[in-house]
Formats: structure tokens, sequence, C-alpha cells
């Protein structure tokens, strides 16, 4: 029996953001109009670093690659969600839901490690502003995006490979909105220590390395930042560090709530919660913070507004 359950199992069912039928309209419309900003923000954001040219330096390098991680991982979860808001059975075909995994993993990995890279490129702007075009060459800043792709994609693939090649009993319920590594490892038959094991060490490893590298490059900042001499250096030194260290605080609130809390208040339920904020919420907020809080940004939409109405006009 268990062998005829595991040759027949070709998709899952998704149990979704909640269960009460009276909250399906309000939340599609919710999550509809929270996932059309993010998307709007983020390619947006891509547009304006392409096309303004005081947008093309290093630091908008790395919002765009940025930009392009939360579009990437609120497209991999967000419309397969709206969808599960209006149809009746919230199914996901077997290798759809292992490549929704795969590049949930990625985008998410690949965040954390950009990130970084933007913490370093902060540092290297206040703490050695006359070497910062030296240091934070072209070829620099691929590699700092490139490594962290490759890394990425080495983890996802290994990640669910594992998953996919395990035996599933019949039971193919899986308790969240999304295919996500946790929820799928319940399902599984066979022996789960080897890739409970993997997940284990990579996420320790993904989350202390990044984070020690944007609480070293913050604490230099903060020692140049103390030992200058002007209010006004000061204050810019604020002004370009406080939109990446918004998003920073953010996504690793996030996730440390996720992983830190303890056992026992553990459930799939609060990480539900917790996911629907870093899957959709903050890909919409990341834009909006860089736009009110960077005044080139600001500077570039205006421009570009300008231009598009002179066109119509």
């Amino acid at each position: 029996m268990e062998k005829q359950n595991q040759s027949v199992l070709n998709e899952f069912l998704l149990m979704g953001v909640t269960d009460r039928p009276e909250l399906q309209a309000p939340f599609f419309v919710l999550f509809f109009v929270i996932y059309v900003a993010s998307l709007v923000g983020n390619l947006g954001m891509i547009i304006l670093t392409k096309l303004d040219e005081r947008l093309k330096t290093p630091m908008y390098f790395f919002l765009r690659h940025l930009a392009f991680i939360d579009f990437g991982y609120s497209t991999a979860v967000g419309p397969k969600m709206l969808v599960n808001f209006v149809t009746i059975e919230n199914t996901i075909p077997y290798n759809w839901c292992a490549i929704q995994l795969a590049l949930f993993i990625f985008f998410i990995i690949s965040e954390l490690f950009v990130l970084a890279a933007m913490a370093y490129d902060r540092y290297v702007a206040i703490c050695s502003p006359l070497l910062y075009t030296v240091i934070m060459s072209q070829k620099i800043c691929w590699v700092l995006v490139i490594i962290p792709y490759l890394f990425s994609a080495f983890l996802s693939l290994i990640t669910s490979i594992k998953i996919f090649i395990s035996s599933f009993c019949g039971h193919n319920v899986i308790s969240h909105f999304y295919c996500d590594s946790l929820p799928l490892l319940t399902l599984i038959c066979s022996g789960t220590h080897d890739i409970e094991l993997i997940i284990l060490i990579f996420s320790a490893f993904n989350l202390v390395s990044s984070l020690s590298v944007v609480l070293v490059s913050y604490i230099l900042i903060l020692m140049a930042i103390i030992r200058m001499n002007s209010a006004e250096g000061r204050n810019k030194a604020f002004s370009t560090c406080g939109s990446h260290l918004t998003v920073v605080i953010i996504l690793y609130g996030t996730l440390s709530f996720m992983y830190i809390q303890p056992k026992s208040s553990h459930s799939f339920e609060t990480d539900k919660m917790a996911s629907v904020f870093y899957t959709l919420v903050i890909p919409m907020l990341n834009p909006i913070i860089y736009s009110l809080r960077n005044k080139e940004v600001k500077g570039a939409i205006e421009k570009l507004w300008k231009n598009v109405c002179k066109a119509y006009n």
C-alpha cells in the first residue's frame, strides 16, 4: 500500500493562509494589492536604476539586484497564493511544488548575502571614500552578487533534490500556503535526518555569516562616524545607511522570530504569519523605504515623471 501511495502521488494540497471561508475574499484583496505594489515597486526600481545616470553607482547596482530578488521570491509564492483564495481545491502539481521550493530557497538566500554586500559597500563608502571607486569597481560588484547567486543555486538544488527524491507517503497535505522545506519533511516516509542536518547547518551558516558581515560593517561605520568632526558629515553618513539598515532590521527581525522562538511555542501557524510578512510584505516595503529615505531615488522618480508628462503633452 505504501508503494502504491508513493507511485500515485502527483500533487500536493496546500492548506493556505486561512481555512475560514469568510476571510478568503478580504485576504485576496489585501494580498493582491500588496503583491501588485511589490511588483510595481521592484520593477520600477530596476528600470529606474538602469535609466538614470545618477543611479549608476555601486550602491544602486546592489539595490537593483535586491529589487530583482524581491521580485523573484514574491512572484515564486504570490500568484499561486492568490489563485488558492479563489479556487475550491488548493492543489499544486508535484513538479511545480519542487520548482517553487527551489526558487524560494534561491532568492531568500541570495537576499541575505546581497544585503551583506550592500553593508560592505556602505562601509567602504564611509570609511574609505577616496578609494571607493577603486575598491568597489564594476568587477568587484559583479563578484559580490555572482558568488551569492551561485552559492544560493547550489544550496537550492541540493535541498530540493534531497527532498523530492525521498519517498512521500500517501498523505499530501502541506500545512502552509506554499511549498516550504519544513512542512514537506513531515510528509516524507523515509528518514529525514540527512536533509534536516543540511537545512540546519546551512541555515545557521547563511544567517550567521551574512549577519556577521552586516554587524562588523556597521560597527566600523559607527566608529568612523563618531570620529567625524562635522555634524553635516555625520548626518550624511547616517542618511546613506538609514534605508539599508531599516531593511536589514526588518528582514533579520522576521527571520529571528521564526527560528529563535522556543520550540514549545513554535508552530506552522506562526511560521505562516511570518512567511506572509517576508514573502510579500518585505518585498513591497523595500522599494518604498529606499524611495522615501533617498533623495537621489526621489529625484530620479520626479525626473522620470516629468519626462513622461512631457511625452504625453
